[in-house]
């Protein structure tokens, strides 16, 4: 897929308020400051279009950005940021929530984690929400640059050994990528247009 168009739409802390097009959409969330607005920068090929900021916590708001004009990526408030209030943190969980219940149009969504790190119990315990609820989703490992090939697949590894000892019966369709580089653009953007296509036949 070739990204030709990517405009903001709205941005919202209400999902009645998220656009009513029946568009495919995607969802992208992680913990704070794992590169999350960086990555859709990268992606989308525009360099401002996510706000990206040294101050983790930076987007609240649920954001659509309609691309190609037939599909919308959506940007989510990351979690687990300690900074913000309590009261804040709690009003992201509610309406994030509710995005996720509610929102008909969410096709998959993506977990961003930060490729360096060990799992952290902030995203599996996200992923388990998703995996009760019966939403699809995708593990995305951000930062891949940040380390030798090696360490990286053994870092993969680890997650995949981690998630299966628990609840899950085998590791979730997982993608390795760098905002720096750019790797793993083109097989996610290739993984949404074949779902898209899914969802104009099933339509």
């Amino acid at each position: 897929m070739i990204i030709k168009t990517a405009d903001f739409v709205i941005s919202n802390t209400n999902v009645s308020r998220c656009p009513k097009e029946q568009l495919p959409e995607y969802a992208f969330i992680g913990r704070s400051n794992v590169g999350k607005s960086s990555l859709i920068n990268m992606l989308t090929g525009h360099s401002k279009l996510a706000k990206t900021s040294g101050k983790p916590g930076k987007t609240q708001l649920i954001n659509h950005f309609k691309i190609n004009n037939n599909w919308f990526l959506v940007d989510l408030p990351g979690y687990g940021y300690a900074k913000v209030s309590k009261s804040l943190r709690q009003g992201f969980q509610e309406f994030i929530k509710d995005y996720f219940l509610q929102r008909e149009q969410l096709i998959c969504t993506f977990v961003l984690v930060d490729s360096r790190l060990e799992p952290q119990k902030i995203d599996l315990e996200f992923m388990e929400f998703l995996g009760e609820n019966g939403i699809p989703f995708c593990i995305v490992f951000t930062k891949s640059d940040k380390l030798k090939l090696s360490q990286l697949n053994r870092n993969v590894q680890i997650y995949s050994k981690t998630m299966t000892s628990t609840i899950w019966e085998s590791m979730p369709p997982h993608f390795t990528t760098s905002a720096t580089d750019s790797s793993g653009k083109d097989e996610l953007l290739t993984f949404i247009d074949d779902l898209n296509q899914k969802v104009l036949e099933n339509s």
